[in-house]
């Protein structure tokens, strides 16, 4: 094949170009520029998209012989991701940037350039695996459920499947992509995996959001609408948060309480006990599949509702346009905005934004 390797500059995606180029395929290298910054500069391990990471990608390259180009995506990124982002919030939701970013970068505008020049396929670095099943192209989790990243895979659809490539999928550890790197002469073997949001490197997203969407007071509320304290904008907080509440009245009974809504309309914040975080029901509108849609409008699976959280047993419903899904036992700490994705067994079905919630857990007065 034809593959263009996007390379991040990270030790996962240099490996997995330089398998590409050992299975006999055609390979070149590209790395994608998100930010105009051209001053931007990693900060310990926190972002991936920077001048050093462009860098390491290029020698990376070099070191595989492959040609190498940098693509600038920055115009495409900040509208369908940094602007996505900060709208969700505005709106009172959660967002996932890595989602959204593989959703409407990475395997929408990269692989749409690379098919448009020729490329079979678009090759990545992440921690999932693709089986060829009967009715066409599946993701399925990595072999390394430590590193497993299909849950942020999940936004692809049967098209971009077919045209895409995970050479580490089936590698059992990370630690052994490290060992295989330094085997190659890859000068990123020991680099640290990137984390947090690539945009906000110095990882305060409530201060980065305040400068872009300012700062309101309003109330806290509790589940019966009593004042509890005071916040100095909405958008800082998300449902599950406990530190930084500042609430001037304690609960009755002693317990510290957590954020179960955020209501941009009113620049309300809604408190309450831990327990109140459980979730029965979950619902959206904005779905996808992964592969083959499932053959029934209601069927058992697991859902997946964070990168790192256990998946859960449920039913699911598709009717009248929204994707219904019943835990077996409740999730905890679901916020709108959040991703829930839906799998059977290791196979990835697909995925909806959550819209909606059900609380488990009545009011009481």
């Amino acid at each position: 094949m034809r593959v263009l390797a996007a390379m991040s500059g990270g030790v996962d995606s240099a490996v997995a170009a330089a398998r590409a180029v050992d299975a006999g395929h055609e390979v070149v290298g590209v790395h994608l520029a998100l930010s105009r910054a051209g001053g931007t500069l990693r900060a310990g391990s926190r972002g991936c998209c920077t001048i050093e990471d462009a860098l390491d990608a290029r020698r990376a390259a070099d070191r595989l012989g492959i040609p190498f180009y940098v693509w600038d995506f920055s115009e495409r990124f900040r509208d369908d991701v940094v602007a996505d982002f900060i709208s969700e919030y505005q709106a009172g939701r959660t967002p996932n940037p890595c989602m959204r970013c593989n959703e409407k970068i990475k395997f929408a505008a990269l692989l749409e350039r690379a098919l448009e020049l020729g490329f079979d396929a678009v090759c990545t670095g992440h921690y999932a695996t693709l089986v060829d099943g009967p009715n066409g192209r599946e993701l399925h989790r990595a072999s390394d459920a430590a590193k497993d990243q299909s849950y942020v895979l999940g936004v692809l659809t049967a098209e971009q499947l077919a045209h895409t490539y995970f050479p580490l999928g089936s590698t059992p550890s990370k630690a052994l992509v490290r060992a295989e790197a330094e085997q190659r002469g890859l000068t990123v073997a020991q680099k640290p995996d990137s984390h947090d949001i690539c945009f906000i490197p110095d990882g305060d997203t409530r201060g980065w959001l305040a400068e872009r969407v300012g700062a309101e007071t309003g109330e806290i509320l509790d589940r019966t609408g009593a004042v509890v304290g005071t916040h100095e904008g909405a958008h800082a907080f998300t449902v599950g948060q406990r530190r930084g509440l500042k609430l001037g009245m304690p609960a009755s009974d002693g317990k510290p309480r957590f954020v179960l809504e955020v209501r941009p309309v009113s620049n309300t914040v809604v408190v309450g006990p831990k327990e109140a975080l459980a979730t029965a029901q979950i619902s959206g509108e904005r779905f996808t599949w992964a592969g083959h849609p499932p053959t029934t409008d209601a069927f058992d699976c697991h859902a997946q509702i964070r990168a790192h959280a256990d998946p859960v047993p449920a039913r699911a419903v598709l009717a009248d346009g929204t994707l219904t899904v019943t835990p077996h036992e409740p999730f905890e700490g679901v916020a709108p905005g959040q991703t829930a994705v839906l799998y059977d067994g290791t196979r990835v079905l697909g995925q909806f934004t959550i819209d909606r919630t059900v609380s488990a857990v009545p009011i009481t007065v």
